[in-house]
């Protein structure tokens, strides 16, 4: 099996719900949003946010700003709050140092996902990176895992490994890609899909899982 480890962003790599949560508390404070109105936006953005839910918002509150705007204000926002925990990016570090390779795959929106990767540093510890948003396929089609191996110089057909917190998405999506597949329990687990090689609490946890592997 080859070294190539490729990694869930939101819920995996960075705390996605805090960020969120930060974010929209900033914007409905700017635009002075009545509560309804932040009440349907949490409830719209909690899994994924993508423009479309600002051109919704628009038309069911009738608010003047355009969607574009509040998009962009949104996105800006998200790169304020979110982050990335220190032994995280120290741990990639390790990996990357060990001569794995390593891939971020997510599904959502290209323009903030990629924000979200620059601001934490994350851009500059994956070889390659491969975006739903960008392609209109989502995880778990095998394209875009057949995608993210090849922007990071790899083949998919050599194998490797996927990280991530979503059993149907990271770990199904893994598990048809030929991969072998470390879970972050926290999501309810479906009774169809089959067993995962590891489960993990934190993804540093499944950082030192793939490093014992290198050994």
């Amino acid at each position: 099996m080859t070294r190539l480890a490729l990694f869930d962003l939101d819920g995996t790599l960075i705390d996605r719900q805090t960020a969120v949560g930060d974010a929209l508390t900033e914007l409905c404070r700017a635009h002075d949003f009545n509560t309804p109105t932040e009440q349907w936006l949490r409830a719209a953005l909690v899994d994924r946010a993508n423009p479309d839910d600002f051109v919704r918002l628009r038309d069911i509150f009738g608010i003047a700003v355009s969607a574009a705007q509040l998009w962009q204000e949104y996105v800006d926002l998200m790169a304020a709050a979110v982050t990335c925990r220190p032994e995280v990016l120290a741990g990639l570090a390790r990996l990357r140092a060990a001569a794995w390779t390593i891939g971020v795959i997510t599904n959502g929106a290209g323009d903030i996902q990629r924000t979200k990767l620059a601001r934490t540093g994350l851009t500059g510890m994956a070889d390659g990176v491969a975006v739903s948003g960008d392609l209109e396929i989502r995880k778990p089609d095998r394209r875009l895992f057949e995608l993210a191996a090849t922007r990071c110089g790899v083949s998919l057909a050599d194998g490797g490994w996927m990280v991530g917190d979503n059993p149907a998405g990271d770990i199904g999506g893994g598990q048809r890609a030929g991969l072998g597949t470390i879970w972050l329990r926290g999501r309810p687990w479906p009774d169809e899909l089959a067993t995962p090689h590891h489960v993990v609490d934190d993804v540093t946890d499944a950082i030192t899982i793939l490093l014992n592997e290198t050994e």
